[in-house]
């Protein structure tokens, strides 16, 4: 079983119908529960009445295990959890003997008080079950332990960073490897030598961009 060592006092260990989120799905996402997901459990709630600790940006974090059918991120069916409960969520999905964990920054919807608008999914790759290479630290804060959980799972460790800047660093990360897959495709196949030559100066101003936010 995958372990975030966590106190006894956090354990909740309730078994979730999958049917429960069925309000929030379309046709396509309740297939996809129903092919991917084995069973759902919450298994742990951080608060301050469980760990004594608690946030100025949230007041309460979810752990919840999802075991699959299939070895799957399911993003969506993660998506749609997620918007449907208002707390973060750290979800820890397990196929067989392999598991990964899942954590989405996410904001109350401006028009629905009863959804979620999800701003960013921080994901670990696939990794045996019995060694796990994340932790939850249990210090100063709420705020801090999910943050850091969130770095620790994008691989980065930016002390500097808030977890909206993070958030704001992985989208212009993702923005600017798009934009040069775009240019370097372009620059492929365009035949004029002037196009090609704007196209490389682009290509180069990106490509410093991106260096400059990988060393930050």
């Amino acid at each position: 079983m995958v372990s975030l060592t966590l106190p006894i006092s956090t354990n909740i260990n309730r078994a979730i119908p999958k049917n429960s989120f069925d309000k929030y799905t379309n046709t396509k996402q309740r297939k996809q529960f129903s092919e991917y997901v084995d069973k759902i459990r919450w298994t742990n709630k951080l608060s301050i009445e469980t760990i004594n600790l608690n946030g100025k940006e949230i007041s309460e974090i979810q752990v919840f295990e999802i075991r699959l059918k299939k070895k799957e991120k399911i993003t969506d069916v993660l998506a749609v959890i997620d918007r449907a409960i208002p707390y973060p969520i750290i979800f820890k999905l397990i196929y067989q003997d392999e598991a990964m964990f899942s954590v989405s920054q996410k904001h109350p919807h401006p028009l629905n008080e009863n959804n979620t608008v999800i701003d960013w999914t921080f994901s670990s790759e696939w990794f045996q079950e019995d060694s796990s290479p994340f932790a939850l630290n249990l210090k100063q804060s709420l705020d801090h332990i999910f943050t850091d959980f969130c770095k620790q799972l994008a691989g980065k460790q930016f002390e500097k960073l808030t977890l909206v800047e993070l958030v704001q660093h992985e989208q212009k990360l993702k923005e600017l490897n798009r934009t040069i897959a775009n240019l370097e495709a372009a620059i492929k196949a365009n035949k004029q030598f002037n196009k090609k030559v704007e196209l490389n100066l682009e290509l180069k101003k990106a490509q410093m961009e991106l260096q400059e936010l990988l060393n930050i």
